[in-house]
């Protein structure tokens, strides 16, 4: 196949079948204007892509609010390797392909299921997968194949993308512009189809008037008589490839013109059909000859339409009425069983004016979309829905739910306007609060902004008479939102705020262990410490036995945080553990994140930092693939711990500012807890307690009153401060007398030996070390033996204090905490003795993500549960570990444990 002109552009397409074949992928995105050759070049691809197998969908404009029909079209070919999936990715896919039946999967679990498909489907033979018109795609597919085309790493698998403008979906993905012909290529191409004698001005008004776009000057000289050709008189102005098209249209006969718009606005292409629906018109079989002879449209088994601009053109030269009258006929001859959402979708376009009817059945089609997972699809059949609707209360309920519908889908633009559709009418008390409650997730959901507080208590103050369950589950969530913004909430909208109006709501008849979480953490922000925590232990100890999975999913990311206020570490790793058990399970990316981080955070205290780089790279990967922007709190903390200076204090400043443009107080405060941490253990004292002193200056700040009093005792008693260090330890003091756990207690004793002296001290740090030692934070534990050590040789202990600082510095050493473990080696040095240095087995040959991989191999994960965490494909994972097995000069997984730290 030649293409001319397109030398340049044909070279890209066969260096990138080259790598595919040898077993790469590529992604590739062709953009440019209506006509520009996208679709030939395409065609060239596939002509060119000997011996691999080919996959093609075409978006198509009326097909757009039809969830999945891009995304069927193009997995239809390769179906037959869905049960080689694993099984949440299979289901996933046979639901929203609607082969079974199941509960709606999250979009990015598709995703995942569609890399994992098309990757297989390559294992025989590499796969090129073209998709044509990709701005006319369907919402659902448009996102899930922008996702696979950004995870493509070593699947032998491409995908190439033609659109006319690069949208926010294929952000990311490599982008080859596709501009117009030169003169000398645009002349060429338009003698090569004149079938006459044209004069040289009328070819260079032809050719300046195309601008190189091989489409018009295909187009443009037909109808043009040979005298006008000739000589140009009465030459018309050729206007764009779409004028010209519908000139065409409106050239043939009336009958065949009207097939042509018959076919158009049906996208299915299904010969049958049209063809039943133009004898109910009375369109006699000529017409599609006509058709054809025109060169606009061929009818076959299949209808296929020379461009899809000769569609438009087809569709827009019909009037108002006509639009209608075959939207109506199509929509009487669609099978309600076989195919009810495209007969739906007929019908509201053969509708005038409101119909309750016609509205009723789109919204059944919008329940079927959310069954399926396609949310997007969902808010488009609810929004029009809502517009064909004659009832006030019901367009304001369907607007509200497609408002609802959206939020899920990340179109925020859209769901503020059907929430202002929704508002236009006077809304119920229930409708009012439902309303409220989108706005309120709306901040959240953009910037956890710290207006999103006092939205979720208006929404949840309003729900009180309507709704018990869903008020106290808002209140729930308004303080989540509230610990959320901290001390950047809005007046009235703070933790404490939040609390006195959460202590006010109703209760219900039945307390189940979310409504003592609610009521729990009102009293803990409102009448204190001690106050809250006994009810916040009974909630923790019901927790998951009374709630539903998705509700524990819901109530999980505030658990979790309970547990470690109330420093129950057992309970907090049990969570957390649970927390991305169930995101995995059920796919649910928005919650992952969330739960990866606090599952890291557990790790980190634990002394297992190499546990928590894995999973803040699972937390990268998610945020990656998924445009989450949950701020780095996971690789904050281990910078710090691993006594990174430089990229602690980077990620605490990008930290910082991005939470004080999004309101998200939180973040400000474990940015400055960090730095406190860091510079302790580099004793760097000053700057620890100044540290520790911003993240404490504000009560509302949840990580201040926990985790923040013991870095600042012990930065403050080094760098002479002990008033500051004796009220930390009054704080301290608080939470230990009324959690009791060995974690409170330990650390409690061991910022209070500090601040004392002589016997007291003593018997404070081995108190600490005591309690310690029965919990699992071994980062705890080896500062309580680094601070016994220290004060024994200050004591001029230094035989003691030897031995506790070996304990500490070995535990140091071997966790990686660079920056303690070399506190600890001066103070050994100074108590007489050296530190024993370890060796770590070589693996700096290794990528970032070679070693991440083979992280997850050695701990036991088999290829495709490694595929699924870091969001890419089984095959990238296998591709990834023959390389590190020749860089390492290992053979097996199993030798992995002997080269990798511990």
């Amino acid at each position: 196949m030649e293409l001319t002109g397109r030398d340049l552009e044909c070279d890209v397409l066969d260096r990138l079948v080259g790598a595919v074949r040898a077993g790469e992928s590529r992604a590739l995105v062709l953009h440019g204007e209506a006509g520009v050759g996208k679709s030939a070049l395409l065609d060239y691809l596939e002509t060119q892509s000997a011996g691999c197998r080919v996959t093609r969908a075409s978006g198509v404009q009326s097909e757009m609010e039809l969830a999945f029909s891009g995304l069927h079209q193009l997995c239809a070919p390769v179906l037959d390797r869905i049960a080689v999936l694993p099984p949440p990715q299979r289901e996933a896919l046979r639901t929203v392909f609607g082969i079974s039946t199941g509960p709606a999967p999250d979009l990015f679990l598709i995703g995942l299921a569609v890399l994992g498909l098309l990757s297989e489907a390559a294992e025989h033979e590499p796969l090129v997968c073209l998709v044509d018109d990709q701005q006319w795609l369907d919402r659902c597919s448009a996102q899930i194949l922008a996702f696979v085309a950004r995870r493509l790493d070593a699947e032998s698998v491409a995908m190439v993308f033609a659109t006319r403008a690069v949208a926010g979906d294929l952000a990311g993905v490599p982008g080859y512009p596709i501009g117009g012909l030169h003169d000398t290529e645009a002349r060429r191409l338009l003698d090569a189809v004149l079938t006459g004698p044209i004069d040289a001005q009328v070819r260079d008004q032809l050719v300046a008037e195309a601008h190189g776009n091989p489409l018009a000057l295909l187009e443009l000289p037909r109808g043009l008589t040979s005298a006008q050709l000739a000589g140009g008189f009465g030459l018309p102005g050729a206007g764009t490839i779409e004028q010209s098209f519908v000139r065409r249209v409106n050239a043939v006969p009336d009958e065949t013109r009207r097939l042509l718009v018959l076919a158009a606005a049906d996208p299915s292409g299904d010969d049958v059909l049209v063809r039943r629906a133009a004898e109910r018109l009375g369109i006699g079989a000529e017409a599609a000859a006509a058709a054809a002879d025109a060169g606009l449209a061929e009818f076959g088994t299949r209808i296929r339409f020379r461009h899809p601009l000769v569609r438009s053109a087809a569709y827009r030269s019909a009037s108002a009425a006509e639009r209608r009258q075959v939207h109506g006929v199509l929509a009487e001859l669609t099978d309600a069983e076989a195919d009810p959402d495209r007969r739906a979708w007929h019908r509201a376009q053969a509708t005038s004016g409101p119909d309750e009817e016609v509205a009723a059945e789109l919204e059944l089609s919008a329940g079927r979309a959310s069954a399926r997972g396609g949310l997007a699809a969902t808010a488009a059949f609810l929004q029009r829905a809502a517009a064909l609707t004659i009832d006030p209360a019901k367009r304001s309920d369907r607007a509200l739910a497609a408002a609802h519908a959206e939020l899920g889908t990340g179109a925020f633009d859209s769901a503020a306007d059907l929430l202002a559709m929704a508002e236009a009418e006077p809304l119920s008390d229930l409708q009012q609060a439902r309303a409220d409650l989108v706005r309120a997730q709306l901040a959240f959901f953009t910037n956890r902004g710290n207006d999103a507080p006092q939205l979720m208590l208006k929404a949840a103050k309003r729900l009180e008479t309507i709704d018990v369950v869903l008020s106290r589950a808002t209140y729930l969530d308004a303080l989540s939102a509230a610990i959320f913004a901290s001390r950047l909430a809005t007046p009235g909208g703070d933790v404490i705020d939040v609390a006195r109006e959460a202590a006010t709501a109703p209760r219900p008849a039945v307390m189940r262990s979310a409504d003592l979480l609610l009521d729990g953490t009102a009293m803990y922000y409102r009448d204190g410490y001690a106050a809250g925590a006994p009810t916040l232990h009974k909630a923790l100890a019901a927790f998951g036995t009374d709630v539903t999975v998705e509700e524990e999913l819901q109530l999980l990311w505030m658990a979790t945080t309970t547990a470690l206020r109330l420093w129950d570490a057992d309970r907090w790793e049990q969570l957390s553990r649970r927390h991305l058990q169930l995101a995995r399970e059920t796919g649910v990316v928005i919650d992952r994140a969330l739960a990866l981080t606090s599952l890291a955070y557990v790790s980190l205290f634990a002394g297992d930092l190499d546990a928590a780089a894995l999973l803040t790279d699972e937390v990268q990967a998610a945020n990656e693939a998924t445009g989450g922007n949950l701020a780095p709190y996971g690789r904050l903390a281990l910078a710090a711990f691993r006594g990174d200076r430089t990229e602690t204090l980077a990620l605490g400043e990008a930290t910082k500012k991005d939470g004080s443009r999004r309101g998200e107080g939180i973040g400000i405060a474990f940015a400055e807890w960090s730095a406190a941490v860091l510079d302790n253990g580099l004793g760097r004292y000053q700057d620890a307690a100044e540290a520790a002193e911003r993240a404490c200056e504000d009560a509302r700040d949840a990580l201040s009153v926990m985790l923040v009093p013991s870095e600042l005792v012990e930065a403050a008693v080094r760098s002479g401060s002990i008033d500051t260090a004796n009220r930390a330890c009054e704080r301290l003091g608080e939470m230990a007398t009324a959690t009791g756990t060995d974690w409170a207690l330990g650390v409690h004793a061991r910022s209070l030996a500090l601040v004392s002296a002589g016997d007291t001290a003593e018997r404070l740090y081995r108190e600490a070390i005591a309690h310690l030692d029965k919990t699992r934070l071994r980062v705890e534990l080896a500062r309580a033996h680094l601070l016994y050590g220290e004060w024994l040789r200050r004591e001029r202990r230094r035989t003691d204090a030897r031995e506790s600082l070996r304990t500490a510095h070995g535990m140091f050493d071997a966790m990686g905490m660079a920056g303690f473990t070399e506190r600890a080696r001066r103070e050994l040095q100074a108590a007489g003795a050296a530190a024993r240095k370890r060796v770590v087995p070589a693996q700096s040959e290794l990528t970032a993500q070679e070693a991440q991989i083979a992280r997850m191999a050695r701990d036991g994960l088999s290829n495709p549960e490694i595929a699924t965490r870091l969001f890419i494909s089984a095959r990238t994972v296998q591709y990834h570990l023959r390389k590190v097995f020749t860089k390492l000069e290992i053979t097996s997984r199993s030798q992995l444990d002997r080269v990798l730290p511990p």
